[in-house]
């Protein structure tokens, strides 16, 4: 073979091998392509995995800004304590005793007491807890009345105990409310004294729910001396919610059910209270107006603005 010949061989042996190195190089540029991209698929599956069952696992959030578990928040909240703040006179006087929607008024002491005061005021002293269904229902009366004799900042929403513990339901679970725990009441007429003394957390080391406020030994030896016979059943001693309005009066347990306030959000109890006519404000106006006689007892009839006429004439029920 002369060299002319063997160059045109060799050369065309190169091509031929450099084209299929070439090729090779794509191919593996390929397969390294694909297992990238393959890679990154599942990863995106992977993901994409992880968020449907993340959201299918979880409670959807509500839209608006209330908080599913403990009512409203930011200026929905302000909004709500404006309102419940803010009860008329004129409704609570239309409402009266409630119309039969009240079902337990105070209870004199009998013999009386030394005077029960703060800061050289008559002390309203309630003790309860944020479980507490009837707790739950009393604290609404309890602001609306208190409301007219003073100011509150603070207030924050919560609600009552489902299931405590030991798995236990609950009566009236989840009934809508305020807890006093960060609260402030400023009066020039009483002091009022909250002492909120557990959560709405179940806590299964106790069957209970976790401690949150604990009582002084001034206030645990008032409650049971109080919260006994003979102003409740030997069976009830102990009950909450228990309020004593300056050792003179007492009340013990809900003063209404629970149950008018089932099923209703802050915002609507908040915004029937300014009707008269309305199955809330007759029981929470109507408790009010009781709680509002108790504590003209203690000031003197002081404000006329809040011890109306018609609330001094509650004051000989009591």
């Amino acid at each position: 073979m002369g060299k002319a010949s063997r160059t045109k061989v060799d050369s065309s042996r190169r091509e031929k091998i450099a084209a299929q190195r070439a090729a090779a190089r794509r191919a593996e540029q390929r397969r390294r392509i694909l297992i990238a991209g393959g890679s990154i698929l599942a990863v995106i599956i992977v993901i994409v995995a992880f968020i449907v069952i993340k959201a299918s696992s979880s409670p959807s959030k509500p839209t608006t800004t209330s908080s599913s578990a403990n009512g409203p928040t930011g200026s929905a909240l302000a909004s709500v304590v404006a309102k419940v703040t803010s009860v008329p006179a004129s409704t609570l006087n239309t409402v009266g005793t409630g119309g039969g929607a009240v079902s337990a008024t105070p209870i004199t002491i009998k013999g009386g007491g030394a005077a029960l005061t703060s800061g050289g005021k008559p002390e309203m002293l309630y003790m309860g807890a944020e479980y507490c269904p009837y707790c739950a229902a009393e604290r609404w009366a309890m602001i609306v009345a208190l409301s007219r004799f003073g100011t509150f900042s603070g207030l924050a929403t919560v609600h009552s105990g489902i299931k405590n513990g030991a798995g236990d339901a609950e009566p009236y679970p989840s009934t809508p409310t305020w807890t006093f725990v960060n609260a402030k009441y400023t009066s020039q007429y009483l002091t009022f004294t909250p002492v909120e003394m557990q959560t709405n957390i179940p806590d299964a080391s106790t069957g209970s729910y976790t401690t949150l406020q604990t009582p002084t030994a001034a206030q645990n030896a008032l409650i049971t001396k109080y919260d006994a016979a003979p102003y409740v059943s030997a069976a009830d001693a102990g009950s909450i919610p228990f309020i004593d309005f300056g050792n003179k009066y007492v009340v013990i347990g809900a003063s209404y059910t629970p149950q008018v306030l089932s099923g209703l959000s802050w915002s609507t109890i908040a915004t029937d209270l300014h009707d008269p006519s309305s199955p809330v404000t007759k029981a929470v106006g109507g408790t009010a107006n009781y709680i509002t006689a108790a504590i003209c007892k203690m000031t003197g009839n002081q404000p006329a603005s809040a011890c109306t006429s018609v609330v001094q004439s509650l004051e000989s029920k009591i």
